[in-house]
């Protein structure tokens, strides 16, 4: 081997499964990725994947070639930059994923600093609500809040997000506004419903306990069912029922008055905020700069 490409190619195919997505990936033709790998496996004597109709997966032998691999990689990316400067431009593609609402508000009213410190960084930015799949999409690191869904991944904490009770005064003004859970009942109030995919289980109205031990959830009535979080502030900001929404992505619109905190006493649990990648050891410059630039950007909105 007189270069790296053929590494690049087998750790991107190995980390996608799938010669076309990784292909596609790196901006090369299928057959060439084909080719790169049937050379490589000739060159180091072993068979490094397993292929199908419908898959592509390690060997064993390709699962100890596939740590070295990334490890060569990571190390080469250091060893390019290890006389440079703090500040100076990162090279190559950075692949990452952050909420909608959390690119909107915070990332991408920041980025141009972030872009301007390393301008020969291509930067492909996900925004989306549902949980990707790092590996098999092949990003290089995500921001998640909640819960991380995933005992394989590598969390980087970077706080806790604090979620607020809220509804819009001409809704209070038709329906009442509540001091208590009973209230929530009594007065017929309707919940805006969110979760990740359509048709799931609505979460319920989460309170604290009284005796401090932790939180529990009630059923509430909800008309209306969304899977987008600027959809479910557009609803609540219309009058069409309760919310619980993180403080940071509403803020604005409570100094506005758009939105009136009620019952501030029985706010529901923060959620947990966390930069995550496939694999602790080996995380290239690119990744490193971007994940503690991501946590001084976040830093304003967490508790």
């Amino acid at each position: 081997m007189h270069n790296l490409e053929p590494i690049v190619i087998f750790v991107r195919v190995a980390e996608m499964g799938s010669f076309t997505q990784a292909a596609d990936f790196l901006g090369i033709q299928k057959g060439r990725a084909s080719t790169v790998i049937r050379k490589l496996e000739e060159d180091v004597g072993a068979r490094l994947l397993h292929r199908t109709t419908r898959s592509v997966q390690l060997s064993e032998d390709g699962k100890a070639f596939y740590e070295r691999a990334r490890a060569l990689l990571a190390d080469m990316d250091d060893l390019e930059t290890m006389f440079s400067g703090e500040h100076v431009a990162l090279r190559g593609r950075l692949r990452v994923d952050v909420p909608t609402g959390v690119a909107w508000k915070a990332i991408i009213p920041a980025l141009p600093d972030f872009m301007a410190r390393y301008p020969e960084l291509e930067l492909e930015l996900s925004s989306t609500d549902r949980k990707v799949d790092l590996v098999q999409e092949g990003f290089d690191c995500v921001l998640r809040i909640g819960p991380i869904g995933d005992d394989s991944l590598v969390a980087r904490p970077l706080g806790q997000m604090r979620m607020i009770n809220a509804a819009s005064p001409t809704y209070l003004a038709r329906v009442g506004t509540p001091r208590t859970l009973d209230d929530l009942r009594s007065q017929g109030h309707r919940a805006i419903h969110y979760s990740q995919n359509l048709g799931a289980k609505p979460y319920g109205w989460e309170y604290p306990l009284e005796d401090g031990s932790g939180y529990a959830s009630m059923p509430m009535a909800g008309a209306l069912h969304v899977n987008s979080v600027q959809t479910y502030e557009a609803a609540g900001l219309a009058g069409l029922g309760v919310m619980q929404a993180a403080y940071a992505g509403i803020r604005p619109h409570l100094e506005s008055g758009e939105l009136v905190e009620i019952l501030p006493d029985l706010r529901p649990s923060p959620l947990d905020v966390a930069l995550v990648v496939a694999h602790r050891r080996n995380l290239s410059r690119r990744v490193r700069a971007f994940m503690n630039w991501v946590e001084g950007v976040m830093t304003p909105y967490l508790q």
